[in-house]
């Protein structure tokens, strides 16, 4: 089998989607890239990578020609052989990487062969990654974000639990006195109740005695945990809060490849290591991450398209969670089940999706 063409698209969807009716809307667009890959067996596979910018990025068209070059490259190859086809897009590219643009295309290149692999062997890709189970706990995320105030926080929060989520993940970071950062941990938990798993999420808008400080005084509310709380490669300020506090650190979302996971675990910076499928390169770069953390005997999650990341942590024996984030939902025909509070991996050959036409179409950029 061998590729023989693709296509590339830019899309310019809308932002986000509401997980419960209580959430405000919001506006705004985001930008993502999809390539469908094609070979001459007539197996298509799909892929996609995103712009990571509120907004109608500047910078989606050079993603695209980024996208499109991997393809043409890989153009003549066998999809079969993943890590030969992805090597060799390195070593063609090399000094142009790895972080930013190109490894955010590798991902999308990455994902089509792994659909195509799947198909032509009528397997998930979760069973040719080992296929350890078919659901996975999932949390709600993007409904208690930092501009919600206290009182839609106590709204949405049993509005999600209403509709099935045990885990959801809310922001700190802009309040203007630690007191008040505490007063939203507070008014979530006694929300919720204590039954129900609260992640937050700080977007490295804290310094390290900031993240100690309030970490501290939010420890009572009993955090899942606590993420990105300093600058992301500030490895030796993250490995002195994870010390300070008994709330685990998640962190990894913004770091790009996969050496970079290696400085996070070796100086136990976190305790939980978060892997964005599109920032680290895609499926094969991301399995290895998981290995990486499975031998520090640390567990694995995931950041954004859920769609696909049930088909990863469905595979390894280290996964806690998977992030329900609404940003590609509307992308596909049809997405994972979403079941007692878990994600149900697809009973599908390769990823189980299939681009949605009228989405394509509605959101595409001429």
């Amino acid at each position: 089998m061998k590729i023989t063409k693709s296509q590339v698209q830019v899309l310019h969807a809308p932002a986000d989607e509401q997980l419960v009716d209580v959430q405000p809307k919001s506006g705004g667009m985001r930008a993502f890239v999809t390539v469908k890959m094609m070979t001459d067996d007539g197996i298509e596979g799909i892929g996609l990578t995103f712009a990571p910018a509120l907004g109608l990025s500047p910078l989606a068209p050079a993603l695209k020609s980024a996208v499109d070059a991997l393809c043409a490259l890989a153009e003549g190859q066998d999809p079969m052989e993943i890590e030969a086809v992805m090597q060799s897009l390195r070593e063609k590219t090399t000094g142009s990487g790895p972080g930013g643009i190109l490894t955010l295309a590798m991902a999308a290149v990455d994902m089509a062969l792994w659909d195509i692999k799947g198909k032509a062997l009528d397997q998930s890709v979760c069973s040719l990654l080992g296929g350890y189970r078919k659901r996975v706990p999932t949390y709600a995320s993007g409904a208690l974000m930092r501009p919600m105030n206290l009182e839609q926080m106590a709204e949405i929060g049993p509005a999600l639990v209403q509709k099935g989520f045990k885990q959801m993940k809310s922001q700190m970071g802009a309040e203007d006195t630690p007191a008040k950062e505490v007063l939203r941990m507070r008014t979530l938990r006694e929300a919720v109740g204590d039954d129900i798993d609260i992640m937050c999420d700080i977007n490295q808008l804290w310094n390290v005695n900031q993240a100690i400080t309030i970490g501290s005084r939010v420890e009572e509310y009993n955090l899942f945990w606590l993420e990105d709380v300093v600058a992301h490669d500030d490895y030796q300020g993250l490995a002195r809060v994870a010390d300070a506090l008994n709330t685990p650190i998640a962190a990894g979302e913004y770091v790009y490849g996969i050496n970079p996971f290696r400085q996070l675990i070796e100086n136990r910076s976190i305790d939980i290591v978060m892997i964005d499928l599109l920032r680290v390169g895609g499926i094969t770069e991301w399995r290895k991450v998981a290995g990486m953390a499975e031998a520090f005997n640390l567990p694995v999650v995931s950041h954004l398209v859920p769609e696909i990341h049930i088909q990863l942590m469905g595979a390894i024996p280290n996964g806690l969670t998977v992030e329900y984030m609404p940003w590609t939902l509307k992308l596909f025909e049809e997405t994972p089940k979403f079941v007692d509070g878990c994600l149900e991996v697809p009973d599908k050959p390769g990823l189980g999706l299939k681009f949605s036409e009228d989405a394509i179409k509605q959101y595409a950029v001429s």
